[in-house]
């Protein structure tokens, strides 16, 4: 039997189809690797992937999450402060905290999780939150939850523009807290926060300072320390929130790193750390083994950029306008979204999988495909997917 929200939804579902716009899964049968099998289509190169270090089918870290599931089990059966918390989850936010560089760190079941459970927890009626125009989703809901669970102030500056945090600080100088929240790495852009120069104003106006580094972490700076190293402010970030479901192993889960007061209050008041499941055994332990694995290989980070460097080179000499960056996110905009998901589903067809992104995850007329670079691409991949792109992009008149 249907309902009226049923028969709407479907009808919605239906008209999505006829403009060209529906998202369909793709399945993959085999482990996220630069190349690998999907469902239906055989092997194929993956370059829509956050897997930035090609770690998520490394040896050690598959091992170390085996060695994990067989020494505290397939989950925590509840939250941390209940029964759910084991020694693992001490070693890895030990391990995670001097990665990053803060006094200590506290793990979520995702970064989404960890973002919700900040702002609405240290912030309260007194106090202001701005954040960057272009943050990530779960940013945007935080700023929501902390306007109306703690009643604070909330406001948002334009992307990278610094004269208006600026103005947006000096707006909120009598507040008791000022939290400005950024990306590190803005997902859709693949551009770089202004991280030195938010600190400079940061300490100004005697703001704290968040950074969400999940598309930086294990990717930005020569050791892979994130945003803050490689804008040159390594230890002065206030609180960083990010993932281990990227380039720390793939799997799943985030954290929030900051100073032992700050997660110790987290710990006692977050609401995503009181009521879910603690973060599961064999993810951290497979993250925790991403980490060592990444200090013990900085080239991989090397590789990285060299790759990212090579390939959007390749795609702008071959007659596309990729955004210009820095980082391994490199999109290349279309415009309509009906635009996008037709080349995606054309370079699928050619063996490479890259997904067109459009509204709402960007704005109307942004439509894009969303390349990422891994480390574990070979020349062989990338010379493939360059010629994907040359062949769909001549179809379509895009070059």
């Amino acid at each position: 039997m249907t309902n009226d929200l049923t028969t709407r939804l479907q009808a919605e579902l239906d008209q999505f189809k006829t403009d060209g716009v529906y998202k369909r899964l793709n399945y993959l049968d085999g482990m996220q690797s630069a190349r690998t099998r999907m469902e239906g289509r055989g092997d194929v190169v993956i370059l829509s992937s956050n897997n930035y270090l090609g770690l998520c089918d490394v040896p050690e870290v598959i091992a170390a999450g085996k060695a994990a599931l067989d020494r505290f089990g397939a989950g925590t059966g509840s939250v941390r402060f209940i029964c759910g918390t084991f020694t693992i989850h001490r070693e890895i936010e030990q391990v995670l905290a001097k990665f990053v560089g803060t006094e200590a760190s506290l793990t979520y079941v995702s970064c989404w999780s960890a973002n919700e459970g900040l702002a609405p927890t240290l912030m309260g009626e007194q106090d202001a939150v701005i954040s960057d125009r272009l943050n990530h989703a779960s940013i945007i809901d935080e700023v929501r939850l902390a306007k109306v669970i703690a009643k604070c102030q909330t406001a948002v500056y334009e992307h990278s523009d610094m004269a208006d945090l600026k103005a947006k600080l000096e707006a909120f100088k009598g507040c008791r807290h000022k939290l400005v929240i950024t990306d590190g790495v803005f997902s859709m852009e693949g551009d770089v926060a202004k991280l030195a120069d938010i600190v400079t104003l940061a300490r100004q106006y005697g703001a704290t300072v968040a950074v969400d580094d999940s598309h930086a972490t294990g990717v930005m700076g020569k050791t892979g320390r994130g945003t803050p190293e490689h804008c040159g402010v390594l230890g002065e970030i206030d609180i960083i929130t990010s993932t281990l479901g990227k380039a720390l192993g793939g799997a799943a889960g985030g954290f929030t790193a900051a100073s032992t007061a700050v997660c110790d209050y987290l710990t006692q008041r977050s609401r995503p750390m009181l009521f879910s499941n603690a973060l599961p055994p064999t993810v951290a332990g497979s993250a925790m083994a991403a980490v060592r694995y990444l200090e013990a290989h900085p080239e991989r980070v090397t590789k990285l950029h060299e790759n990212a460097r090579w390939f959007r080179s390749a795609l702008q000499e071959a007659g596309f306008k990729p955004l210009p960056g820095e980082t391994p996110i490199i999109p290349v905009i279309l415009g309509e979204t009906s635009r996008a998901i037709q080349m995606s589903n054309m370079l699928l067809d050619e063996g490479v999988f890259v997904t067109g992104f459009g509204y709402p995850v960007v704005p109307q007329g942004h439509a894009r495909v969303r390349c990422q670079v891994s480390a574990a691409h070979t020349k062989e991949h990338l010379e493939m997917a360059l010629a994907a792109f040359k062949k769909v992009g001549t179809k379509l008149g895009v070059i």
